[in-house]
């Protein structure tokens, strides 16, 4: 690439240079601060490296660029030895961050290094990094919000607390939070305004962000009714209003970055524990802890040419999470605008969480979010036309009454049944059948996986007919919490390859059941750390292995093959990994046990007959 490509990629602003043709003497820089280099390194060093062809900062990051004709016909150790040379100039000129790169001028190959200790050679090459950033994104690097997950729960927390208390009503309040955070991440001005002010103010920053969104009078319309005109938030005293918008723009807007994967790490986290503090009073909502949505992206690799859809996404939990993940493996910001426009694409049946997924998908850097208010069994094709969806997530919900269902089926559930009976199932045939291939992972009930029931069981038989059933997870028992206290499982099918002429047979079953995650008075789940740091990345790490790998582990995991009469679940196939038992299981299984006699009047809680 030639080096006009290079200072108008990472930006001409940040472009110092002390001497000609745009190069940057560290002897001349380091002279002027009283050093002088022959002192730094051995005479013959000195000599040979002075000029850096390209030095990038803005005073707390420096970029430095050494370009070669084609660095494949260097002695690659001499090449790193002079990068490594302006690295150490540059930690005796300033106490920046630094960011190294070798660029060619021939092709647009790079290496770049960076971290705590920059040092170039082969094991520090950052061997993802193909392609040159802007110095903005160089500099998110090192300065994403730090990942303080249990500040950012203590907070959502907090905040619940405080709507509460200023008679904001729960069934607005993640909107609201939701409007508020897009307002002031978009630069809000709320200081001494009025209730009145503010809430135009907040208008005018979503007319702006919807301004090119095909559906733009729908969405406003929406925000507009359900957040900016109701009620509560109208009759919001002024200072008050102003309290909430800096609660939140000191304790939340900090750790939103939609360039750093850490920022919107963050963020997912508190929109799904800020839902389940709100949706508590509903056991039947059954919002998806960001973690879980993680693995699930990571089973069903989602990258940078995934196109996602999910016909049920409620707040956006996985939508969110799928764009986070397809744009960390962007090397461009090209390619994430891409990303942005054209692979995410969602449907959501009620109002308001229309609204919120709407908002939130906003907050994480979408402005063009594909998603529409309908029902999937109408408007998926309207959704999805021209697209080409290959992975889906979903979490259906379970107890769905008939106008919610797919009419067809509906119209033959007897007078008595009044929600849907294959718990969610009849869902995830209708989206595969109309999706035909790709990854389909879904959360379901455990009663979907043991198929007791005549109408599941059909289901069951339904998709192996055209699907395969790669993979059954049983999750934590509790992973809901607070919301729904459903016990749920994780299914992955292979669209269009038939179960039984798959090329694996067998069907890999986790049981995923401790997650690292454990309940905390007013903080929901909160994971376990070990000297300080978070454990469920090792967690994950090893679900992963053994589901990549196929491995059957004790107490873990077990692969089998199943028709759709079998359970699918682990707990029907599994062997038991005795060597980790100890006095402690067999205590809590006989209190278990000695529970059950007495609630059910087998024993009094003497554990007399």
């Amino acid at each position: 690439m030639r080096r006009s490509d290079i200072i108008n990629k990472i930006g001409s602003s940040f472009l110092t240079s002390n001497i000609e043709n745009e190069e940057f003497s560290y002897q001349k820089a380091l002279a002027s601060v009283g050093k002088d280099i022959t002192t730094l390194y051995e005479p013959q060093w000195a000599r040979k490296y002075k000029n850096l062809d390209l030095r990038f900062t803005d005073g707390t990051v420096s970029v430095l660029i050494e370009t070669k004709a084609n660095y494949d016909n260097e002695n690659l150790f001499l090449v790193y030895e002079q990068l490594n040379a302006y690295v150490k100039y540059e930690r005796e000129l300033t106490n920046n961050k630094i960011v190294a790169i070798i660029a060619n001028t021939d092709d647009d190959r790079i290496m770049v290094f960076y971290g705590n200790s920059v040092f170039a050679d082969n094991t520090t090459l950052k061997r993802f990094e193909t392609k040159l950033k802007t110095f903005d994104e160089y500099r998110d690097i090192y300065f994403a919000t730090a990942n303080n997950k249990l500040k950012v729960i203590q907070s959502t927390y907090e905040l619940n607390e405080l709507l509460h208390q200023y008679g904001i009503k729960e069934a607005i309040r993640s909107q609201f939070v939701g409007t508020c955070l897009l307002a002031l991440k978009n630069s809000l001005v709320y200081s001494g305004c009025t209730n009145a002010q503010i809430r135009a103010g907040i208008e005018s920053v979503l007319t702006s962000l919807l301004e090119r969104d095909l559906r733009k009078a729908t969405k406003l319309a929406i925000l507009k009714t359900k957040v900016l005109d109701s009620q509560d938030v109208k009759d919001l005293d002024d200072i008050k209003f102003r309290k909430i918008l800096n609660f939140i723009e000191t304790n939340i807007l900090p750790y939103i970055n939609d360039r750093s994967t850490q920022g919107q790490d963050l963020l997912n986290l508190f929109f799904t524990t800020f839902n389940k503090y709100v949706g508590k009073a509903d056991k039947n909502q059954a919002f998806t802890p960001d973690h879980i949505v993680h693995f699930m992206c990571k089973v069903c690799g989602v990258n940078r040419n995934s196109y996602v859809l999910d016909p049920c996404c409620g707040s956006g939990a996985f939508l969110v999470r799928a764009l986070t993940e397809a744009m960390d493996d962007c090397s461009t910001q090209e390619e994430k605008d891409e990303i942005k426009k054209k692979h995410i694409f969602g449907i959501e049946y009620e109002e308001g969480a229309f609204g919120l997924s709407t908002t939130n998908m906003l907050i994480h850097g979408d402005g063009n979010s594909n998603i529409i208010q309908g029902s999937c069994f109408k408007d998926l094709d309207d959704c999805v036309k021209d697209t080409h969806i290959n992975v889906v997530l979903m979490n259906p919900p379970y107890n769905a009454s008939a106008k919610c269902s797919n009419p067809s089926y509906a119209a033959n559930w007897g007078s008595k049944v009044k929600t849907d009976p294959s718990k969610g199932l009849h869902y995830v045939h209708y989206i595969a059948s109309k999706i035909k291939t790709g990854k389909l992972a879904v959360l379901l009930p455990m009663a979907c996986a043991i198929g007791n029931d005549d109408e599941i069981r059909k289901f069951k038989q339904l998709m192996l007919q055209e699907h395969n059933l790669e993979a059954v997870f049983s999750l934590p028992n509790e992973v809901f919490y607070p919301g729904a206290s459903v016990c749920a499982c994780c299914m992955v099918f292979n669209l269009g390859v038939r179960h039984e002429s798959a090329p694996i047979k067998e069907t890999f079953f986790g049981y995923f059941k401790d997650d690292g995650f454990y309940k905390k008075k007013n903080l929901g789940r909160i994971e376990r750390t070990n000297c300080g740091v978070g454990i469920w990345s090792d967690i994950e790490k090893e679900w992963l292995r053994l589901f990549n790998g196929r491995i059957s582990k004790p107490g873990y995991s077990v692969v089998k093959k199943v028709g759709y009469e079998d359970e699918w679940l682990a707990e029907a196939y599994m062997e038991t990994d005795y060597s980790t038992l100890d006095i402690e299981d067999f205590e809590k299984v006989v209190r278990s046990y000695l529970a059950f006699l007495v609630e059910n009047g087998m024993v009094d809680k003497d554990g007399n007959k």
